[in-house]
């Protein structure tokens, strides 16, 4: 487990690939609505995530791996998406889930 001064660095690293993410998303012109509003949640819930008390930071890193799982599983979905979004969509997504296995 880490400790909160990892978890909260780790999760800033986190938040940067889901900033990229959403910036890809919003920036491609074959993004679905469905798509770029699941990756703006997931952007909200990282927001919420880094704000959220220590004694409570692992449930909300729960919580941002599904919504993780949401975005990933839309981009998969969304045919006209380009691959670079896609890429930064995978890639904020494997960050989440490798971060919620060291909490």
């Amino acid at each position: 487990m880490l400790a909160t001064t990892d978890m909260l660095s780790r999760l800033t690293d986190v938040r940067g690939r889901i900033a990229t993410c959403r910036r890809a998303v919003d920036e491609d012109a074959g993004a679905s609505v469905v798509t770029a509003a699941v990756v703006r949640e997931f952007d909200t819930k990282a927001d919420k995530a880094m704000a959220t008390a220590d004694d409570a930071r692992r449930d909300a890193i729960i919580e941002l791996e599904q919504a993780a799982d949401s975005a990933r599983v839309a981009a998969k979905a969304d045919p006209d998406l380009g691959s670079a979004a896609r890429d930064a969509v995978e890639d904020a997504h494997l960050g989440i889930c490798i971060l919620k296995t060291e909490v």
